[in-house]
């Protein structure tokens, strides 16, 4: 009876069916930022996952704000349209009533800059014990490790970065630009996303070779690239590592990374990620294929750019209920 009811009920409202690819909203924003190679994640890290495409990147793609994203899953369709009109304007830089790729891939990037500061006011607003809009090193200490001094962490600790605890004090000094051994949110921010901000990223690429360089030739080769991975996997995804590291990483050919190949193994590029969603999003919605997405194309596939209370009903009423029947 269930499973009749069901088509039925879809049969009625076509426009929940069209939506059920979404799923509710679930992105964590403090999940660690470093991946078992010791490359940092990417913004797009979960954009594909075991399950097939999340339109939650999507979503926080276009809206800059995980919480916005999340607001937008309980709003009825109808207000999910209503706002995501008054954004197309926003969006059209020159005010032809089309979204282009420029236009398109300059709104993701500044949606990555507000998503980074997001996640760093959050981190904050834990850190912060005195709510003085301030964290200060015995503040993050106490926040992330309950230690009240570095030396109740223990030497093979790690912090919200993924590092060695000595590894983020250094970082957390080169932070605080104003050298007050407090950092406000602009530098919290620089200090918990350090892989978007380049003034950091000579430091990443630094510490990443001080960390796997056992020879101290200034390189990482391959056994070094590997450290201590390999022991836990197979032969087939050892020849796959090789072929990455040499097909990938090695550009010259060498046998070893430099600084320049280490920083394109280990800090992502949000220029490309940007790219490669424009690229997803043209194809979604660019009904007549003329390489500008209209405000119609975009509100008529609404639920690729911004979610709503349908989306999320529509996918648990195929996702649960089919299963629960079948």
């Amino acid at each position: 009876m269930v499973y009749k009811c069901v088509l039925s009920f879809l049969l009625i409202t076509p426009y929940i069916l069209h939506c059920t690819t979404a799923a509710v909203h679930s992105h964590n924003i403090d999940t660690i930022e470093r991946e078992s190679d010791g490359s940092y994640r990417a913004r797009d890290y979960d954009h594909y996952t075991d399950a097939g495409h999340n339109l939650e990147f999507d979503h926080e793609a276009i809206l800059g704000s995980v919480k916005e994203a999340e607001e937008y899953d309980k709003l009825s369709p109808e207000e999910s349209q209503r706002r995501l009109a008054k954004l197309l304007p926003k969006m059209d830089l020159n005010g032809d009533q089309y979204i282009d790729r420029k236009e398109l891939k300059k709104w993701i990037l500044n949606s990555f800059a507000k998503l980074s500061r997001e996640e760093a006011q959050e981190r904050l607003l834990e850190a912060d014990e005195n709510s003085d809009g301030l964290v200060t090193w015995a503040e993050y200490l106490h926040d992330t490790f309950g230690a009240n001094d570095d030396e109740e962490v223990a030497p093979d600790d790690t912090g919200d970065t993924g590092m060695l605890v000595r590894e983020e004090k250094k970082m957390w000094a080169l932070a605080d630009k104003n050298g007050d051994e407090m950092l406000d949110l602009e530098e919290f921010e620089v200090f918990s996303n350090p892989e978007e901000h380049e003034a950091m990223q000579p430091f990443l690429v630094s510490q990443t070779i001080r960390e796997r360089d056992h020879n101290s030739d200034g390189r990482i080769d391959f056994k070094e690239y590997l450290g201590d991975r390999a022991a836990s996997h197979d032969k087939a995804w050892l020849v796959s590592e090789q072929d990455k590291f040499s097909h990938e990483l090695d550009l010259d050919g060498d046998g070893a990374l430099d600084e320049d190949e280490v920083r394109r193994w280990i800090i992502p590029d949000n220029d490309e990620i940007a790219e490669e969603e424009v690229e997803h999003l043209f194809a979604s919605a660019d009904d007549d294929h003329d390489e500008l997405l209209s405000f119609p194309e975009v509100l008529s596939h609404q639920h690729v750019f911004v979610g709503s209370e349908a989306t999320d009903y529509g996918d648990h009423l195929l996702g649960d209920r089919f299963d629960d029947e079948l």
